[in-house]
C-alpha cells in the first residue's frame, strides 16, 4: 500500500492524457495516402484504355494530354479563362437572386401553416420540372444572354435554398418559442432574434449547396443560349462538336475546379459566420 501511495501524485488531481487521432507522419499516410492510391489506380486504368483506344483515342485522350493541349495551350487557356470568368459571373448573379428569393420563400411560409400549405408546392414542382422543358420559355421570353443563363442558374438552385432555410426556420426549439411569448415578443422579434439566429446553420448549408447547384444551372444555359459572351458551357459544346478531346476534357476539369472552389468558399464562410457559437453534433 506504502509502494502504491508513493507512485500516486500528492497534489492535484490525475489528468489523463487522450492522443488524437490522425496526428503525426503515420497519421498524415491514414489520410492522404488511400485517395492517392486511389487516384494512381483512376490514372492507370485511363492510361490503359487510351492505348487501347488507338486512333480513337480522342475519346479518351490520356490523361497528361489534358494539360499540354489543354492548359499548357496560350489560345486553349485563354478561352477557358474568358469562359470562366462568364460562367463565375453569371452563376454568382444566379446564387444571390436564389438565396434573397429563397430566405423571403421560406421566412414567408414559416410565419403561418397556411401560407406554407399554399406556397410549398409550387417549390416542390419547381424542383421536379425538368429545367431542359422551360429553356426554350425562358429564351423566348428573355432573349439569350446574360440575363437568361441568370434565371436558368436561379431556378436551379432555388429549391435547396428554400427548403434549407425554412428547415432551419421551424427546428426552432417550442421552449424559447414559450419564453418569447411569455415576454410579450411580437412576431417581428421572434423572427429576428429567435428563429433567423437560429436557422443560420441550415441556411449556410443551403447556400453550399445552392452554389454547386448555381454553377451547374450557368453551364446549362451555356449550352442553349449562345449569343453574348461564350461561358464554359459554350465551350464544351464547341468541343464536343470539334471532337477536340483533350480540350473537352480540360474545359470539363476547369468546371468541376470552379464547382468545388464555390463550394469551399462556403464552406469557409460557413465557418466564419457561425463556427464560433455553432458545432454540429458529433459521435
Amino acid at each position: 500500500m506504502s509502494t502504491v501511495a508513493k507512485e500516486l501524485p500528492t497534489t492535484g488531481s490525475p489528468t489523463l492524457q487522450v492522443r488524437r487521432p490522425g496526428r503525426g507522419t503515420k497519421g498524415t499516410a491514414l489520410l492522404v495516402g488511400p485517395p492517392i492510391a486511389f487516384l494512381a489506380l483512376i490514372l492507370a486504368l485511363w492510361y490503359l484504355v487510351s492505348a487501347l483506344l488507338g486512333r480513337l483515342s480522342f475519346l479518351l485522350p490520356a490523361p497528361h494530354r489534358i494539360f499540354t493541349e489543354g492548359f499548357f495551350d496560350a489560345r486553349v487557356a485563354g478561352d477557358i479563362g474568358n469562359a470562366i470568368v462568364q460562367t463565375l459571373l453569371v452563376s454568382l448573379a444566379g446564387l444571390a437572386v436564389a438565396i434573397v428569393i429563397g430566405v423571403v420563400w421560406a421566412v414567408a411560409m414559416s410565419q403561418a401553416r397556411a401560407i406554407e400549405r399554399t406556397l410549398y408546392p409550387y417549390a416542390v414542382i419547381l424542383q421536379c420540372i425538368p429545367i431542359l422543358a422551360l429553356v426554350p420559355l425562358i429564351g423566348f421570353w428573355f432573349g439569350q444572354e446574360f440575363f437568361a443563363r441568370m434565371i436558368v442558374s436561379v431556378l436551379i438552385a432555388l429549391f435547396p435554398m428554400v427548403s434549407n432555410t425554412l428547415f432551419g426556420l421551424q427546428g426552432v426549439e417550442r421552449s424559447q418559442r414559450e419564453l418569447f411569448k411569455l415576454q410579450g415578443a411580437s412576431r417581428w422579434t421572434v423572427l429576428t432574434k429567435l428563429q433567423l439566429p437560429a436557422a443560420l446553420p441550415a441556411m449556410f448549408a443551403g447556400m453550399r449547396i445552392s452554389a454547386g447547384l448555381a454553377v451547374v444551372g450557368a453551364i446549362v444555359g451555356d449550352f442553349f443560349f449562345r449569343r453574348g459572351t461564350p461561358g464554359i458551357g459554350s465551350l464544351i459544346s464547341n468541343y464536343t462538336a470539334r471532337l477536340q478531346g483533350p480540350q473537352l476534357f480540360a474545359a470539363i476539369l476547369a468546371a468541376a475546379l470552379l464547382g468545388v472552389a464555390i463550394f469551399a468558399l462556403f464552406g469557409w464562410l460557413t465557418k466564419a459566420a457561425v463556427g464560433k457559437w455553432y458545432e454540429p453534433a458529433t459521435n
